[in-house]
């Protein structure tokens, strides 16, 4: 750590907290009940789901649930990929427990207080020391002596009251500001799904004369459109393959674009292939190949049902289904159609451990086929659409990085004492924010 502004000091962090003090005994009463806190709930701004803290008995919880909070605590997290997991608890509980996978810091009154013990602890100097700590195969983690030996600045307890009081005031300006961001983000997600399934369903003519489609997820549709089960439409409706990875010489200077469920961001057309695959492996039958323009639709997994369109000729994991269409559909329109059942297909589903959407059931979707001209000109506006609606996005996303940015740099000067709090700047922050 640098040095600290004259005046204040600095120490291990176990000198001046108490560090994982109380734990639940491997004979504690098996009836004895205490909310638990998870490690997977809890990110850098703290718990994510207060609804997924769970109410336990000790004799049904699991092992590692075994950390007493006490009011005042902060926890984090010393294990990746969740490092520097962190939530404070001005208030607690009476039983309250989490993770071993969190390390639970009381501090001193005497020396620190709670709130700046926070701060310090979501603090880039913290961040960078944890991250330099962690050691381990698989999921790294900080060890309890790496752990108690983070030093940090202490000012006096007056100073650190003030520090702490600034940074909540001016945190959560900041993060108003972060949410109010975040929802225009959501507004123009439902923005582009209605353009979307107005314009595959209803068409770009409002005048034209309409009928029912007898699919809940269409309505009425343009009474010339036709609407019949998708293989009517198709040249082909396959699930991919993966070639053997115990053979390494079919993944050795790849060229071909191999695509699996990771490579959907939501756009339309897919662009990143998860891996590159080699002509040896389809000269051997080891790979199915699909043309440009093939709609790739998850039929299996977590994310079922999310479709995009590959631009040049691909090939996808045993997960994918490739959708070929006949010469009358055009396979950006279909995309664009298919993007309503993103949220049908993980409905419909038939699901066992995972939820599954084979082939088959894909070639009996109800799909609609306007003419040529019309898929065209509806892909042309969409596309028009969707991308001033990405322009705005990307330039949305860029304001919450740069506030999220700023609110890291306010910790970490104020924390190292570079930005020095007064009473008018307090006063100030509470006053206009």
């Amino acid at each position: 750590m640098s040095s600290v502004p004259t005046g204040w000091a600095s120490d291990r962090l176990k000198d001046v907290a108490a560090i994982n003090a109380v734990a639940l005994s491997a004979g504690t009463d098996p009836d004895y009940e205490f909310d638990y806190l998870e490690i997977s709930n809890v990110n850098y701004h703290g718990i994510v789901d207060p609804n997924a803290i769970e109410r336990l008995r000790f004799e049904d919880a699991p092992s590692r649930a075994r950390r007493r909070v006490t009011a005042g605590s902060t926890v984090i997290s010393s294990v990746r990929p969740n490092l520097q997991a962190v939530a404070f608890f001005p208030d607690a509980p009476t039983c309250f427990v989490c993770s071993t996978g969190f390390n639970v810091v009381e501090p001193q009154p005497s020396r620190l207080t709670p709130q700046f013990a926070y701060y310090l602890l979501i603090s880039e100097n913290a961040r960078q020391y944890l991250e330099a700590a962690a050691t381990g195969v698989g999921y790294p983690a900080v060890g309890d002596k790496e752990f108690n030996a983070i030093v940090v600045p202490l000012p006096p307890l007056h100073e650190q009251q003030r520090i702490a009081a600034y940074l909540d005031a001016s945190c959560a300006v900041i993060d108003a500001a972060i949410t109010a961001k975040r929802r225009q983000l959501e507004t123009l997600d439902a923005f582009r799904k209605t353009t979307i399934h107005h314009a595959v369903t209803k068409g770009l003519n409002a005048a034209v004369a309409r009928r029912a489609s007898d699919v809940g997820w269409f309505g009425d549709i343009p009474k010339h459109w036709r609407c019949e089960h998708l293989k009517r439409f198709t040249n082909r409706i396959q699930t991919g393959m993966t070639p053997p990875t115990n053979t390494p010489d079919y993944y050795f200077d790849g060229t071909i674009p191999w695509y699996a469920p990771g490579s959907y961001d939501g756009d339309i057309e897919l662009r990143e292939p998860r891996k590159l695959i080699n002509e040896l492996a389809r000269s051997e039958g080891k790979l199915r190949m699909f043309p440009a323009g093939t709609v790739f639709l998850v039929g299996i997994g977590a994310t079922i049902g999310k479709v995009g369109l590959v631009p040049a000729d691909a090939s996808c994991n045993q997960q994918i289904i490739g959708i070929v269409c006949g010469h009358r559909m055009h396979s950006r329109y279909l995309t664009y159609q298919f993007k309503i059942y993103e949220d049908v297909i993980p409905g419909i589903a038939s699901a066992t451990t995972l939820p599954i959407f084979d082939q088959v059931k894909t070639g009996y979707l109800p799909t609609l086929q306007p003419p040529s001209e019309e898929q065209a000109a509806i892909c042309a506006y969409l596309d028009e659409k969707l991308d001033e609606a990405k322009r705005i996005a990307a330039t949305i996303d860029s304001q919450i990085a740069t506030l999220t940015a700023y609110r890291k740099s306010l910790i970490h000067e104020c924390v190292t004492g570079q930005r020095r709090i007064t009473d008018t700047d307090l006063n100030k922050v509470k006053t206009h924010g």
